[in-house]
């Protein structure tokens, strides 16, 4: 009776033996084409670092009028609930209104009302823990100073919740070219400007941030695991040579005294000062003792605080703005070879999920610097 059990019918045996040698097919298809795909990729980043000298860093900028994206918007929205002869009367009204608005504008009656800027550049900083977004930023801003007179104006929209002191200060610096050439520098905040972020932002001479963007955060910090004690437990020996007094202080695996640690403090407590100082550069109306505390506050505490002039959002800002202005967004595309493309891939993904888990720790949803 047992034996009858296990027995295969002849039909059923067929059937395993075919479904066997299918999928033997089919790994062996899937193999070559996985082969072929890497082979393409290959000769897809052959040529790419051909064509690039190598190099990999050639770029150009990219400029996308943004009333051109209002009308379309607008105009969807009337083909879609006007009549067609009410339609056509429209557009030909918004065409004259367009010409009007290039023709030379006269000069405003007195100071107290100033004439809306001839134009006004937008660039787009979204920056990480290494604000790796200036290389881009730098060269859009070159670009853009190559044409922007002091009529004109530059609006950045900047979200960062701030990094490495050395590469948000070269941000900054950059947004400072702008006003050194005496054009008008706006940041807006849609989300975050803390720490490095607010070390940008500071730099224009006017920050609107909305409602429940977090801003401030005027502070440093600095996190270092050590792993003296473990490596003691396993009897392993960590040798540390240096040259100078202070070439090292605080190190991962090796013992850290007290002495280290206060010139480590000692130089957390310089940069903050070099923090606090850059902000009051810029904003000296600051209550300096109030708002170099670390802490970050939300827009509407933020304009209480000053450290914004307004609140609204980016959206309604550039929208009212394309009524009188050409508004341009400016965008500086690099070239990157597909290796280089795939790394920065995964290591976004990485940062993002770092992020996501402070934030749970945090349970705040700001991850503060």
């Amino acid at each position: 009776m047992v034996g009858s059990r296990t027995r295969q019918r002849p039909e059923t045996q067929g059937v395993w033996d075919f479904l066997a040698q299918y999928g033997l097919f089919l790994a062996k298809a899937v193999t070559v084409a996985i082969a072929v795909v890497f082979c393409a990729i290959g000769i897809v980043a052959a040529a790419s670092r051909a064509r690039g000298g190598g190099g990999g860093e050639e770029g150009h900028i990219e400029v996308r009028k943004l009333n051109d994206r209002f009308d379309a918007m607008r105009d969807a929205l009337r083909a879609a609930t006007l009549e067609s002869k009410e339609f056509r009367k429209l557009r030909k009204a918004d065409r004259k209104a367009a010409k009007a608005r290039h023709k030379s504008r006269p000069a405003p009656p007195d100071d107290k009302a100033p004439s809306a800027p001839r134009r006004i550049y937008v660039l787009n900083f979204h920056g990480d823990i290494r604000a790796q977004a200036v290389q881009n930023l730098r060269e859009e801003i070159s670009a853009v100073l190559t044409l922007a007179e002091p009529a004109d104006q530059v609006v950045v929209r900047l979200e960062s919740g701030g990094g490495m002191v050395h590469s948000y200060g070269l941000a900054a610096a950059q947004l400072a070219r702008i006003r050194e050439r005496g054009i008008p520098l706006t940041v807006c905040v849609d989300k975050v400007a803390a720490s490095g972020g607010y070390l940008m932002a500071c730099v224009a001479e006017r920050v609107v941030a909305a409602p429940f963007a977090m801003l401030g955060s005027i502070g440093v910090v600095a996190q270092i695991p050590n792993f003296h004690r473990l490596l003691q437990k396993h009897d392993i020996d960590y040798e540390m040579v240096t040259a100078g007094q202070y070439k090292r202080t605080l190190t991962v695996f090796g013992h850290n005294t007290d002495a280290a640690r206060e010139k480590f403090t000692e130089e957390l407590e310089d940069t903050h000062a070099l923090f606090k100082e850059f902000v009051s550069r810029y904003r000296p109306a600051l209550d300096m003792a109030a708002v170099a505390t670390g802490e970050a506050w939300f827009g509407e505490r933020a304009l209480a605080l000053g450290l914004v002039d307004a609140l609204g959002t980016s959206d309604a800002l550039l929208q009212e703005a394309a009524r009188a202005s050409d508004v341009l967004e400016i965008r500086y595309v690099e070239r990157k070879g597909l290796g280089e493309r795939l790394g920065l891939t995964i290591e976004g993904a990485v940062e993002r999920g770092v992020a996501r888990a402070v934030e749970r720790l945090d349970g705040r949803g700001d991850w503060l610097r």
